[in-house]
């Protein structure tokens, strides 16, 4: 696993701006120029008046798993305060993939952007279309490392 300075991450601002939740938000990807495609998203997500970002880990290259014949992955997890609820950020996270040009050729396969709800809140939800926390988290060093920089890096 290797460390990439990326500008924004990592990242540490305080609101008092009256979001209701919590979540932790897993970002990824490996095709294209996928260190600028996490500056735009920060932007983007920043921009979005029911989204503050709070903190951010810093970037980790990592190798593929499950298909290994692609592009090493770059990953971070986001802290986001928002005030919407766990389905609604779903929706806007499949919908900010898209936008990203995400295509979903086979399970873990190359992507431009993936974006995970690793938690949100302290919720347990085990529906067809979100679980939280993410079901995987645990296995996954992509997850794990940048969730420890982050329990370092408070604010």
């Amino acid at each position: 696993m290797k460390l990439e300075k990326i500008r924004f991450f990592p990242t540490c601002k305080t609101t008092v701006a009256p979001y209701r939740y919590e979540a932790f938000i897993g970002i990824g990807g490996n095709e294209g120029n996928v260190k600028k495609r996490f500056v735009a998203l920060y932007r983007l997500l920043q921009d979005d008046p029911r989204i503050f970002v709070q903190k951010s880990s810093s970037v980790f290259q990592n190798p593929p798993f499950g298909y290994a014949n692609q592009n090493d992955f770059y990953n971070a997890v986001m802290v986001i305060r928002t005030s919407l609820h766990v389905n609604a950020l779903l929706k806007i996270l499949l919908h900010v993939e898209n936008k990203f040009r995400r295509i979903r050729l086979f399970e873990n396969g190359p992507r431009t952007l993936d974006l995970d709800i690793i938690f949100f809140n302290n919720y347990k939800r085990h529906q067809k279309h979100v679980i939280v926390p993410h079901p995987k988290w645990q296995e996954r060093l992509s997850v794990r490392v940048p969730l420890l920089v982050l329990k370092r890096f408070k604010g």
